[in-house]
């Protein structure tokens, strides 16, 4: 089980319930966060925010999914370049199990996932199939110290076709590549919000935490997260 921390626009430590009636995960929500907060203030601050706050900072490599019903598609940030990587035709573990070796791979150390919301800005009934596939990932993530966030992506598979149409892809193109760019929508508007909005996915075990609060390790040294 995992829950979410809401980032937005000023900075707050009461925890909230989600609004999302449908969900039976406990939720906690840092609705606001302050244009000056510093990064030591905030728990586990998204690459975009880390980025924003600290010009100098040049780290962090950001996984974006777009998960589908069959077909989940990939981008990735190096930093300040996103870029398509593939599309998987996967489901439930093996997907799962597929994304973190992406993620180790790539080294990446934070995945945004793209989390459906109807034009009324609410939630649908598959922004809970996404909830629940971006828990069972940020379980997995935190083992090695890294993060999960949803991401709003109203609008991003409309804005993925255009894009494709406008650089005259042709319709099989488009049909193979579409979930790809929708995730790269997806990233492109997590950075333009430098992080704002996102949910973050955390594991409810503390041992798991802790390991986020570490972040990353690598071979050569254990350093904390900040």
């Amino acid at each position: 089980m995992a829950q979410t921390l809401q980032l937005a626009a000023t900075f707050t430590l009461l925890p909230t319930n989600h609004p999302n009636k449908h969900s039976s995960s406990p939720i906690m929500c840092f609705p606001k966060i302050r244009a000056e907060i510093s990064l030591q203030e905030h728990p586990f601050p998204p690459n975009a925010m880390r980025r924003k706050l600290d010009s100098s900072w040049m780290g962090g490599f950001s996984l974006g999914i777009d998960l589908g019903l069959s077909r989940t598609g990939l981008a990735i940030s190096k930093g300040f370049s996103v870029r398509l990587l593939k599309v998987l035709e996967l489901r439930g573990q093996k997907l799962e199990m597929s994304l973190i070796e992406i993620a180790q791979q790539q080294e990446v150390d934070e995945f945004i996932v793209g989390l459906p919301i109807s034009s009324d800005g609410k939630e649908t009934p598959q922004s809970n199939k996404v909830r629940s596939v971006a828990g069972r990932i940020a379980i997995r993530a935190a083992e090695r110290g890294w993060r999960v966030y949803l991401q709003d992506e109203h609008g991003t598979s409309t804005d993925a076709m255009n894009r494709m149409i406008n650089m005259g892809l042709s319709k099989t193109a488009r049909k193979q590549s579409h979930d790809a760019y929708a995730a790269m929508m997806v990233l492109e508007r997590y950075f333009s919000e430098h992080g704002k909005g996102t949910e973050m996915v955390l594991p409810k075990q503390l041992d798991l935490q802790e390991k986020l609060r570490k972040g990353p390790s690598s071979d050569s040294d254990d350093l904390d997260f900040y």
